[in-house]
């Protein structure tokens, strides 16, 4: 930790997490040559990508979700003998084999939470900040620094909804964050609440093991295969982005041929066009409804002593109910004022910089489908050049926080997305890269 005489031009600047948004922050402080100190909750670099670590959301069945091509760094693609769609456990060695490559772990301590944050001074833009840390063995200590970088991740801490009765519910309840292995459906009644990524894909699990496996939703999705053509499907998208009317329509009808309309098999009809919530890239779930495997209902009315009520009056029994209700930003380590708050999130520009503070920076804080790691990769490319500038270029520097404190930019390129509470940082890959790259043109 630096003494309290340093000045901030000798402080590093403290880094929160090291799974792919904090690796991508490492990699590019250190490309710049900007001294910092990481915190990392586990004891190694990955993030929820390594099942051991006690923050992981990871179950045995994990997968990637897009493809290795369209999700790895550019410097770094994962080996050929990888799969198409990697497992957790081959992330895992990939985000290890990452950091060892670039040599980003001497900079981290591991084993450490950061359990406060706060500037010096609030009303200086400039501030020193002030963080604290706690050790395993519950040791605390404080040290200062020439700013915060947030990267942390956001799929760690559960949203959990509560329902009327469900104190009374003698089953169990459980979040999918909670979830490693599917024997725990072996011969029960299952509930599974969201039909998102992660409730798909445990639904298709819990089939062969528990009696039966009902899903209630409240809205739908549009369902995408993997694989078009014998490509994985996030593959055959990546060339001049269309306009959102004309992407929309074709792409939304190419759907639908080939999976059909999830209506005819109870699913609710998604709410808005093709791509304006988040696509499930699970086709499994369709199959399984279709043999019967799997059956639809409403969404939750209340909880009886023995199941479920539903808003259209049906009832079910269940011995497990299992929340697939996604998971929320979790930075309980600092006043959320700092970060402008508006309603339950940071209200940011570009998703990173807070218009109070220079030296204050969320990583990781934005969801694009086909954005990938390269996208968190480019938001540490532009905040490493931006705190570069500011020791070496002010006039730039100056520039890019004339920017921050401007209107904001278009990140939506004509989508209409859903501002959910889960999820009020979506925005469109394309428009988002090209405001990445625009800006970093400034410290050209």
């Amino acid at each position: 930790m630096a003494p309290e005489g340093d000045s901030q031009e000798k402080l590093p600047w403290a880094l929160v997490g090291a799974g792919p948004t904090g690796l991508s922050a490492a990699r590019n402080l250190s490309r710049r040559g900007i001294p910092f100190v990481g915190f990392e909750i586990h004891t190694d670099v990955g993030g929820l990508w390594d099942i051991n670590s006690k923050k992981s959301t990871m179950y045995e069945s994990a997968h990637l979700i897009s493809s290795k091509t369209t999700t790895a760094y550019d410097e770094f693609p994962m080996r050929d003998e990888v799969a198409d769609f990697p497992s957790h456990w081959e992330l895992n060695t990939y985000f290890k084999d990452y950091a060892y490559t670039f040599d980003l772990r001497r900079n981290y301590r591991f084993g450490t939470e950061v359990t406060a944050a706060e500037p010096e001074d609030p009303d200086s833009s400039d501030s020193v900040w002030k963080v604290t840390i706690r050790n395993e063995d519950g040791e605390e200590e404080t040290g200062r620094y020439a700013g915060l970088i947030i990267a942390n991740g956001i799929l760690s801490e559960p949203s959990v909804p509560t329902f009327e009765g469900e104190e009374d519910f003698e089953g169990e309840i459980l979040h999918t964050a909670s979830y490693k292995r599917p024997d725990i459906f072996r011969d029960k009644e299952v509930l599974i609440v969201g039909c998102g990524n992660s409730g798909c894909d445990i639904a298709v699990d819990a089939v062969h093991f528990a009696d039966s496996i009902e899903m209630s939703l409240r809205s739908g999705y549009w369902f995408f295969p993997k694989y078009i053509f014998g490509r994985p499907s996030d593959t055959l998208n990546e060339g001049k982005a269309l306009p959102a009317f004309l992407k929309t329509r074709i792409d939304g009808k190419f759907i639908k041929f080939l999976t059909g309309d999830p209506a005819r098999l109870g699913f609710p009809v998604p709410e808005g066009r093709i791509y304006e919530t988040h696509p499930v890239m699970n086709t499994q779930v369709l199959y399984h409804a279709g043999h019967g495997d799997i059956h639809v209902r409403e969404n939750i009315k209340r909880f009886t002593k023995t199941g479920v009520e539903f808003v259209d009056g049906t009832t079910g029994d269940y011995d497990l109910v299992m929340l697939a209700t996604g998971y929320k930003l979790h930075y309980p380590f600092i006043d959320p004022e700092h970060l402008n708050r508006r309603g339950n999130s940071p209200d940011l520009y570009l998703n990173i910089f807070a218009p109070k503070y220079r030296n204050l920076f969320v990583l990781g804080m934005v969801e694009a489908t086909g954005l990938g790691w390269q996208g968190r990769y480019n938001q540490a490319h532009l905040v490493s050049e931006f705190i570069d500038a500011g020791q070496r270029n002010p006039v730039r520097a100056a520039e890019m926080w004339r920017r921050i404190q401007g209107p904001k930019p278009d990140l939506f390129a004509g989508y209409n997305y859903r501002q959910l509470d889960r999820l009020p940082f979506y925005v469109n890959k394309d428009a988002y890269r090209a405001q990445i790259h625009e800006h970093l043109e400034i410290f050209e």
